[in-house]
């Protein structure tokens, strides 16, 4: 790499210069401006020059070394300039410039180019909870374990925020800076001191490789490797991902469709039913759990399992959110006495405008708050607590209850449960049905329903599809039933007629299967 600051260039008179250049240029400029007006003197006989050679002599002498002074400051100050302008002021790692940088004058045309690029996970968390003093220190930190793990053979760098990356020119490029990455993460394993604290961090990483000639240029690779390492995100985290041509067309698609569920939300093609929660003991319907589907132009429809994802990725899950709650609210206001359960995702529950947006919905469509109940999943809780916590303080202030979707599927522990509050748990399809099979899945399906009768909640058994596995829930203590056994989701204007008195679902197979 070359030296410090040589990509720093200035314009003069359409010339492109260097800042050592740029001196060079001045010191000329002020020499040749001396020895006119010095010429100019003598030749207008202002000046006795034999009689005055002593004293030029001595200006000369002056003047010279003036310059000498002048470019020994300069040229120092310059190369101070060019060392900040390439270094990251809180890590003192190379910054992206020096990355691109050190890739255009280093790498030649046959020489193998590969780069990961870092992002930590769970940074945000750590400066929400223990300040950006803590935060600062934890990116030295980083910063240093990258330095000790590239040694000489790699260099590292920070990007910015939480991101960082890794170059290695020349052959076995990509297979040792694989070998590298995977040693970071395996020291990611344990957590970091800073001062009396350990905490712990993870990291995502993505790796690209090419060659100059092939015409892969380091904002090529920084690129693919950012691709691949949002699919390390999505797979996962803490774990690394080479970048595959197939990331690109995916990447495509995701755009497309997030493209076309734009145009959905403003044309209305989206559409929300709704799926009755029964009374575990006499089957009557005491809530709806509300759903959307997507109405595609053609018929061509695709599940929520594929499109919230995306939504979710790209940030649209939050407009389609609001459209959701306030398009179910407004449907079941004319259900007296019946919960509506709306789904929040993690992407809103992270908003701080959420609950203010909450509030508003509420307040236009007159909704009784008690009679709502927000499902967020463990993932949501787990990927940043602390700003979790306080929405839901929120949330809750306005009456309106929240619920533990999808338990038994991911991270939540009594701790968990006993700082969230919950008012109702939601034992997930998988715990249900590997509960009539299995012994140990029994067990742990047993112990969470008496967990949550401790802890002051009540249960719901989702994906109910058999009369073996109503009857187990039933017996295990749970107080509602959703699944297709019961009823499958419909439109709101078929709700209506289910919670008739004379059309009220019992508990018989006939009546199910009608419904």
């Amino acid at each position: 790499m070359r030296s410090w600051g040589e990509g720093m260039e200035f314009n003069l008179l359409g010339m492109r210069l260097g800042p050592r250049a740029l001196i060079w240029v001045a010191l000329l400029a002020f020499t040749a401006a001396f020895i006119l007006i010095t010429a100019l003197l003598v030749a207008s006989n202002l000046l006795n020059f034999t009689a005055t050679l002593p004293l030029t002599l001595t200006g000369v002498g002056i003047y010279a070394a003036a310059i000498a002074i002048f470019a020994r400051i300069g040229f120092g100050s310059i190369a101070r300039l060019e060392h900040l302008a390439l270094t990251d002021s809180l890590s003192k790692l190379p910054n992206r410039r020096a990355l691109h940088l050190q890739i255009r004058e280093t790498a030649s045309p046959e020489d193998e180019v590969a780069v990961a690029l870092i992002d930590l996970d769970g940074f945000k968390m750590v400066n929400d909870v223990y300040g950006h003093a803590i935060g600062d220190q934890l990116i030295k930190e980083i910063a240093r374990i990258l330095k000790e793990i590239c040694t000489d053979e790699a260099t590292a760098y920070r990007l910015g925020g939480d991101e960082f990356a890794i170059t290695m020119i020349g052959p076995l490029a990509a297979t040792l800076l694989e070998g590298i990455s995977r040693r970071f993460l395996e020291r990611l394993a344990q957590p970091i001191a800073i001062e009396d604290r350990r905490i712990a961090i993870g990291a995502s990483i993505g790796l690209s490789r090419g060659k100059p000639e092939g015409g892969q240029s380091s904002s090529e690779l920084l690129r693919r490797a950012d691709v691949a390492m949002y699919v390390s995100k999505r797979g996962g985290k803490m774990r690394c991902t080479a970048f595959k041509a197939d990331f690109d067309r995916d990447l495509e698609a995701v755009r497309d469709l997030d493209e076309e569920m734009r145009v959905a939300l403003a044309n209305g093609q989206f559409r929300v039913h709704y799926q009755p929660l029964v009374d575990a003991n006499d089957g009557t319907i005491v809530a709806v759990e509300s759903l959307i589907r997507w109405e595609r132009p053609g018929g061509r429809n695709i599940g929520p399992n594929v499109f919230i994802p995306v939504a979710e990725e790209t940030g649209l899950i939050n407009a389609i959110g609001l459209w959701v709650l306030r398009q179910a609210c407004n449907d079941a206001l004319s259900w007296n006495g019946i919960k509506l359960s709306v789904n929040i995702s993690a992407a809103q529950l992270r908003n701080p405008e959420f609950p203010i947006q909450l509030g508003q919905i509420m307040e236009e469509t007159g909704f009784p708050p008690e009679l709502l109940e927000l499902e967020i999943t463990e993932t949501s809780l787990v990927l940043d607590p602390a700003v979790a916590e306080r929405s839901l303080e929120v949330i809750r202030s306005f009456g309106v209850n929240v619920a533990l979707d999808d338990f038994g599927t991911g991270y939540a522990s009594i701790g968990f449960l006993r700082q969230f509050r919950f008012e109702k748990l939601k034992l997930d399809r998988s715990l249900v049905i590997d509960s009539t099979e299995d012994e140990s899945s029994r067990a742990m399906m047993l112990s969470s329903i008496s967990m949550a009768r401790a802890l002051g909640m009540n249960v719901t058994a989702e994906g109910v599809e058999t009369e073996d596995q109503a009857d187990m829930v039933r017996s295990a203590g749970c107080d509602q039933i959703q699944g297709w056994l019961y009823y499958r989701p419909m439109p709101a204007a078929e709700i209506e007629q289910h919670l008739s008195p004379s059309q009220a679902p019992a508990i018989k197979s006939d009546i199910r299967r009608r419904a």
